[in-house]
């Protein structure tokens, strides 16, 4: 009994050999970009230009480089900033509005998530003259506010937070009613908690999203003073010589938060990607 389980064992685990050689030849490639990016920013530029993959001793060197000709604290300051309002902000609003669509009742909201939907459809570039002029003309320029409002009701997270709400238990918002509790305590009081794996996955959405938003910003924030990472990272590549090294320190101190985010709430994201709740 025992010999015939190790010889079931021993053969399963030999069937096992070629996938295991190809999720390690696969996650090999997809963590080598990171690891390529961590090094190039240990060494000189002329190191980098030569293909060098190892450890070098420069790191120090373009982290003072970086500081001395960018705003880099100012930058991460400014990217925090944008990014954690902007997640606050539209996930209360896109989740009110998921909540809305899915548990009241109404004939024409179907209409209307549907015409919702059609805004996915047009591209940013169609939208931002007429942005930038109504950001112009209330004098938003160069602040939080013109970061964050055109995307702080977004159609896809509305859609989201409706169809994760669908399996929110309509009994207990029955029971929270005759109790006489009204609708922003049950909102916010058993809506919110029990949909927490959604707000989760959406918040590493819209974080990385205003993280890494390069183009918008570009438009709405023309002092230096209020520029964030992606737009300090595009003015070190902007030159005649570009100093890799330099550049890759800059984008090492650009994607660590959004990783950190992502690992923190990895779990949380998982489930709310899948709709679930709990």
């Amino acid at each position: 009994m025992t010999k015939t389980k190790r010889t079931n064992g021993s053969a399963i685990q030999k069937r096992l050999i070629p996938s295991y050689i190809f999720l390690s030849i696969v996650s090999f490639i997809s963590v080598f970009p990171f690891y390529w990016m961590i090094t190039a920013a240990t060494n000189t530029t002329v190191e980098v230009a030569r293909g060098k993959i190892t450890f070098g001793s420069h790191a120090l060197e373009n982290f003072r480089n970086l500081t001395a000709g960018q705003d880099l604290w100012g930058s991460l300051g400014n990217s925090f900033k944008y990014s954690i309002a902007q997640t606050i902000v539209a996930l209360f609003i896109c989740s009110l509005a998921g909540y809305g669509f899915e548990l009241y009742h109404d004939k024409y909201k179907d209409r209307v998530f549907s015409i919702l939907l059609l805004a996915m459809m047009v591209p940013q570039v169609a939208t931002m003259i007429p942005l930038f002029r109504m950001m112009s003309k209330m004098k938003l320029l160069n602040t939080v506010w013109a970061f964050m409002l055109p995307a702080i009701s977004t159609p896809f997270l509305i859609m989201m937070f409706r169809q994760n709400s669908r399996n929110f238990p309509v009994d207990i918002l029955e029971a929270a009613r005759i109790d006489g509790l009204n609708e922003f305590k049950i909102f916010f009081k058993m809506y919110m908690p029990v949909m927490k794996s959604t707000y989760a996955a959406a918040a590493v959405i819209t974080f990385m999203n205003a993280w890494n938003s390069y183009m918008w910003p570009k438009v709405v924030m023309t002092d230096n003073r209020a520029q964030t990472m992606p737009m300090l990272i595009a003015n070190v590549a902007n030159g005649y010589t570009i100093d890799y090294g330099l550049l890759m320190t800059g984008v090492l101190f650009c994607s660590v938060p959004t990783m950190i985010v992502f690992f923190v709430l990895q779990k949380q994201f998982a489930e709310g990607i899948t709709g679930s709740v709990k």
